[in-house]
Parts: C-alpha cells; structure tokens; sequence
C-alpha cells in the first residue's frame, strides 16, 4: 500500500469522492506487497521490505527501485519482520508529509532496525540524521543507482539465475494490472511560492521520447488498458531538450507533449493527462480527444483565479483567460472532462478574492475539483508572506468552496443517467462490480457502481448505462455491446 500527501500538483484524494476536502490521507503506512511475484515463479536470495509514501510520481519511483531488486534477485517482502532491510521512499511536501515520513522512518528502526531512506524528504538529510542517526543510509528523490548501491553495501547480493528468476519486461508495477503510471519527466522550473519541489527534484529533466514510448508499448504488452501519464508539469515535457528529435520504432518523433500524445493514442488503450498546465500548445491537444486518440481528460492545477493571488503564488495565467479557453475547447470536444485543484486561505487572500473564486468555479463548470487549505511548508517563500489566514477562516472557506462544488458535480452527473459509457473495472466485491468511465481518473475521481453484476474481472472493458448518480458517484447497469 502507498500513502500519498499533497503535491502541488497533485489531486486530493478521498473515499469515492469528486471533490475532496482532506489534505492529507489518514492511511496508516503499510509495508508493500510485491505484486510483481504473481509474474515471476519465485524470488531466491535477501530479502528487503519497502514503504512507498507520497505522491503517483513517487511510486513511480517506487517502481523503479523494485524493478532493479527484482532483476538483481532480491525479494520483496510485506512484513518487517522477515525482511533484512527496509527502504522507506519519503514525501516531503508540507509540515504533516515530513512528519509521516519521519514517524514511518521511526517505526521501520524501531521494528527492523535496519533502515535506508530516499524520496523527497532525503534532500533534508541532516534533519532525518538528526531524529534518527541510526538509518544506514539517505539519498533524494529519483536516486535509484544510490539506493542500489547503498542496499549492496548492507545486504549481499542474492544468489540469482536471470533465467530462473525473472522480472517481467514491464518491471514491477505497484498499481493493479490493468493501469499505470507513466512519469515522461523529473523536477519543475516552476518557482511556484507554495512550494519546494523544485528543491527537491531539480528542475525539468523530460525523458527521451522513445524511452517513454518504449515502456508504454510494454506495458500495453503486459495487459495494461490505461497509461496515467504523470510528471511535475506535463505540458513543459521537452522544453529542457528544446523539443530535441528522438527515435522510436525507426521514426522520428520530437520530444514535446503534442507528438508523445499522438503516439500513445496509438497504442489502443486508454490514456489520461495528469497535472498539465494550460499552456497555448495545450489547445492542439483537444482535436486529439475529439478523434478518440486520447481520453477527452485534463487534470489542470489551477490553484486560484484571482490575479493578484495568481500572482503571490507565481503561477501563470488569469481567470477571463481561461474561462475562454475552456469555452473553447469545449467546442472543440463537448465531452472533454476538466479536473483541478484549489487552495485557500492562501496569505493575504480576502474575502473580496475568495469570492471571486467561488464565482469561477460557478462560471468554469469544472466536472472535478478539490482543494486544499493553505499550508505552510518549511522553505516556502510564501511563509514570508504577510497577513495569514486564519486557520478558522480557512476551514469556513473550504467547506464553502466544497458546498458549491458538490452543486455543481451533483448537477453535472445527473445530466449522465440515461447515457452509456464504457467503463473499466477496477474490482469486484460481495456487491458487484465497481469501475471507472473516461471522465473518472483512480483513487481521486468518481466511481461506477454496478450492482449484483459479476461476471467481470479487474481490466474488463464494458458498456454501463448510467442509471443513478449523487454528488460524486453513478451506479449503471452493463448493457450489450
């Protein structure tokens, strides 16, 4: 199990809901069971248990340290007990992801003892040294060679046939079979004033075109039906490269998010954009959703609308700006679905401003939101910032902003009965299946609900008529194809 904290760039997530009002999840971190094993015959050699916390860009990160123990022979374990080291990958995002990530370091010494960290919280070493100077080792975020070697210096390498213990050609995944996480970028060159990313993941570093393209077609090889492309900011993907010329299957494809999207809408399965900012470029990617090639799905972190708030937080854009932008690719693509998240309360903001974003959020019809309370994050240049708000105003305007947000989904989904969608399940319990449609991303968007219907397994493709919805959910019923 991963525990996830608030990224900036992130979606809050909650219990089947649309619109979230917590900012931090209260799952108490859990050692990962590896689920690579149902494709390998068995592991042979040390053993080591790993905890994932953070953020879908820190699993994936996750992922990829797993995937090397794997093909090294290492196996993974659930437990500390049986394990003879423990990794812990950190969040450290603001003041309560720190603590989680410095408590489950506390808890993996206190059981196990030996322990090495890495993740976002590992650019604070000398903090993490200071609460607990027995871990063996620290490295940052995206430090796989590190760890790596730092697990060799503690752990012997297994005795491992290549030939015996295999790791599948699409690496361990973390999430189920039927989707995953497909970061094309590392770091952000945004300076946003809420955040320290940056810090601590560098600036852009997009990943060779035919690199990400390869591990697509790998993992639609492995089963995959839905590719979540993720990075810190997905439309900025080859502006580090200057959208520099890579190569894949025999033909050129430049390094830039239009041309990445065109060739993973021919892969056959779904895809969806996380955290993409709306950059003019970002409106040749609708004709895109129109034709079908990709979801008709944008997850844009707006943040705010007032200008003058935009502006303290260093981030792009304006309100009039993009209200007509969404008008328009609406047009363009009338079942394009628009995700986003919020904060209030953020320093100095009025009252005056908060109710200019009440009034966006009525005029954009925005199908998912959540928000966030403004938290102080040690680094942050908004600390310096004057006039804070107060923690009880903060909590009085988010459950405002959630009060007219919940109106709006409410209304959105009831206008959906009557209409069939195809849906992908996701699970199947002692009441029936439960899925997803286009317009629902996992573990932060809505669910469809379709009761006492069984004959389905996880990764099945199949046509709902929607026939209920609330404020967050559908229920339907499975109808032929």
């Amino acid at each position: 199990m991963t525990v996830q904290q608030f990224d900036p760039n992130a979606s809050p997530k909650s219990s089947n809901s649309a619109a979230s009002q917590t900012t931090t999840l209260d799952i108490p971190a859990k050692m990962i069971e590896q689920q690579a094993e149902q494709n390998t015959p068995h592991a042979n050699g040390s053993k080591i248990g790993f905890i994932s916390l953070g953020c879908p860009k820190n699993l994936v990160d996750s992922e990829r340290i797993l995937t090397q123990l794997r093909t090294e022979g290492y196996e993974v374990v659930p437990n500390y007990d049986n394990a003879d080291m423990v990794i812990v990958n950190t969040c450290g995002f603001i003041d309560s992801a720190v603590q989680e990530s410095l408590d489950t370091i506390g808890e993996a010494l206190s059981e196990n003892g030996k322990v090495l960290v890495t993740g976002c919280l590992g650019a604070k070493k000398d903090e993490i040294i200071e609460l607990h100077p027995n871990v063996l080792g620290v490295t940052g975020p995206h430090a796989y060679d590190e760890v790596l070697t730092q697990v060799h210096q503690h752990v012997a390498k297994p005795v491992h046939n290549p030939f015996i213990d295999l790791v599948p050609p699409q690496g361990v995944k973390l999430t189920p079979k039927h989707y995953a996480y497909l970061k094309i970028s590392e770091g952000c060159n945004h300076r946003c004033t809420f955040c320290i990313i940056p810090s601590m993941r560098g600036d852009l570093d997009s990943r060779p075109v035919g690199d990400v393209l390869g591990e697509a077609q790998r993992l639609v090889k492995a089963g995959v039906k839905e590719l979540l492309v993720i990075s810190q900011d997905t439309s900025a993907y080859g502006v580090d490269v200057k959208h520099k010329t890579d190569f894949w299957d025999g033909m050129p494809v430049k390094t830039h998010m239009q041309q990445l999207c065109e060739e993973l809408g021919k892969q056959g399965v779904w895809v969806r954009l996380h955290y993409v900012y709306p950059y003019p470029h970002v409106d040749k990617i609708i004709p895109l959703m129109a034709e079908g090639k990709i979801l008709p799905y944008l997850d844009i972190p707006f943040q705010h609308a007032n200008k003058r708030i935009l502006k303290l937080m260093k981030r792009p854009g304006s309100s009039e700006r993009v209200l007509e932008r969404i008008a328009k690719w609406r047009e363009i693509c009338p079942e394009l679905v628009i995700r986003s998240t919020f904060i209030v309360g953020f320093p100095c903001e009025t009252e005056q401003e908060f109710e200019e974003l009440l009034n966006f959020l009525k005029e954009a019809q925005l199908d998912r939101v959540g928000c966030f309370k403004y938290s102080p994050v040690e680094g942050a240049t908004a600390n310096d910032l004057p006039d804070h708000v107060p923690d009880e105003v903060m909590e009085q305007r988010l459950q405002r902003f959630m009060a007219v947000q919940a109106e709006i989904s409410a209304a959105k989904l009831q206008t959906r009965i009557g209409q069939e969608y195809l849906v992908l399940i996701d699970e199947v319990d002692t009441e029936g299946a439960i899925g997803r449609s286009y317009m629902d991303a996992p573990e932060v968007d809505g669910k469809v609900y379709l009761t006492d219907e069984f004959d389905v397994q996880p990764g099945d493709l199949v046509w709902v008529q929607i026939i209920h919805a609330d404020e967050h959910d559908v229920w339907g019923v499975r109808v032929e194809e």
